[in-house]
């Protein structure tokens, strides 16, 4: 589906939420995703695990349509495979009634935040290869607000509209930057001292 934003998103639903929640193809699924096509072989690389594995977990995603071969690249030996969409939508209020997708809900969400660390460290690693021109633009800030459940809906509403105009397709000169953000609650703890 096409979001209002324009992105190229897919909602998941309990089937390809429990096929998501799987560490490994969760993170296949994002190469895929910002790297382009790869094969079996290739990804297995990338990963540390056996092309055999690979392929077995591409193939999981591609009977979700998550992923699908690319016909355009390869050969009658060699399977590329690309990724369907840019994006997974998740209603996470969806899956909490239901003890089975919960846990798939858990594991889901706690690979995303894995992933996003470690994105994260590897550019930290990388700092200072880095052209000074990017070292200025980066941005790892944290930030504490009191809101409202509305007013962070609201805040990440207006987050994704601002990075909707940005959304472009790759030109000359461009690098690939992701862009990560969180807005949860935090539960105060009464022997710090802290305010809710």
């Amino acid at each position: 589906m096409t979001t209002n934003d324009g992105w190229n998103a897919t909602q998941l639903s309990a089937r390809t939420l429990r096929v998501l929640a799987h560490p490994l193809r969760l993170r296949m699924l994002g190469l895929l995703r910002t790297d382009g096509a790869a094969t079996a072989s290739g990804l297995a690389q990338r990963v540390g695990e056996s092309s055999g594995t690979t392929s077995w977990h591409l193939r999981q995603l591609a009977e979700v349509g998550l992923v699908e071969q690319d016909t355009e690249l390869g050969n009658k030996r060699e399977r590329w495979w690309r990724a369907v969409h840019d994006a997974q939508q998740l209603a996470t209020t969806d899956f909490l009634n239901d003890p089975e997708q919960a846990a798939d809900l858990r594991v889901y969400l706690h690979s995303v935040v894995e992933q996003r660390y470690a994105m994260e460290s590897q550019f930290v690693a990388e700092y200072d290869s880095w052209p000074q021109e990017w070292i200025e633009s980066v941005n790892l800030s944290d930030f504490r607000l009191s809101l409202t459940p509305d007013e962070t809906a609201a805040l990440n509403n207006e987050i994704q509209d601002v990075l909707q105009r940005y959304t472009r397709d790759a030109r000359e000169g461009d690098s690939p930057v992701h862009i990560h953000w969180g807005a949860f609650p935090r539960t105060p703890r009464p022997e710090s001292g802290e305010q809710s």
